[in-house]
């Protein structure tokens, strides 16, 4: 997951970026891998909010996904047959770049989340300060059928929206929840339409984006001190354990058992 881009905007081609009239629009572009992301996409989602937060004309951003889906986490199929990661101890435990560039960024973020929002996609929707779901949209904490542990956003962002013990069961089961669930437990606050998300998420930004930016910066990071912990040692930790993890026998049943659309059975090994 780790990734160092030196990627413009102009020249992304996993995202759609367009900044008009104070508002970033950033949408993941792979639907026919239903916006799964894979190396080329973190780097680019990480240069997309590092973008932002380095622009003056933007004071709100939207990130969304190309129908059918907002994003259904890493690309399990080329992580499958891709380059092989690095070796653990090769590895300097460190919060997953991308994770920090949209938690540190310093313009508030809406996720508009068109579809399903798995593993990653769910914890990129934890990094925006505000979620408006469409009917269709759900939401997963995939890690833990993958034999993974969750990314920064499900142990650090999850508890404080929606409360310890609901993040505990999201987390541990790893179960689906629909739009209507994610309004109930306080995960999204407003369910729309489908055809009515987009113009519900940018009116929002352009109420947003029209009070005075340093201000708007000054409110975002102080509800970030006060209302979430340390993002970057909670990150770290979660990154050692996620490639101590990719080692296991459990995590290459919990992918293979996906890929062949089938129960896995899990050894604890």
């Amino acid at each position: 997951m780790a990734t160092t881009p030196q990627i413009a905007p102009k020249d992304f081609s996993c995202l759609l970026y367009a900044v008009e009239a104070g508002i970033a629009l950033v949408t993941l572009n792979r639907p026919d891998r239903r916006n799964a992301l894979n190396p080329r996409a973190y780097a680019e989602v990480e240069a997309a909010f590092l973008a932002v937060s380095a622009d003056d004309a933007v004071r709100c951003v939207v990130v969304t996904g190309a129908d059918p889906a907002f994003c259904s986490g890493e690309d399990v199929k080329e992580m499958m047959t891709g380059e092989k990661r690095e070796p653990r101890a090769a590895i300097k435990p460190q919060a997953t770049p991308a994770a920090m560039a949209a938690l540190e960024c310093t313009k508030p973020v809406i996720a508009a989340v068109n579809g399903a929002a798995m593993g990653w996609g769910m914890e990129l929707t934890l990094f925006a300060d505000m979620r408006i779901a469409s009917e269709r949209a759900s939401f997963a904490e995939l890690f833990i059928k993958r034999g993974l542990v969750s990314d920064v956003g499900g142990l650090l962002r999850l508890p404080a929206i929606v409360g310890p013990a609901k993040a505990a069961e999201l987390l541990f089961t790893g179960d689906t929840i629909d739009a209507k669930e994610a309004m109930r437990i306080g995960l999204v606050s407003e369910v729309t339409a489908h055809v009515d998300l987009m113009p519900r998420a940018m009116a929002l930004a352009a109420r947003i984006a029209a009070n005075p930016p340093l201000a708007l910066r000054a409110m975002k990071e102080g509800l970030r001190k006060t209302t979430y912990g340390d993002p970057r040692e909670v990150g770290a930790w979660a990154i050692e354990q996620i490639y101590r993890l990719f080692d296991t026998e459990d995590h290459r049943e919990g992918v293979k058992s996906f890929l062949e659309k089938r129960a896995p059975v899990f050894k604890g090994r």
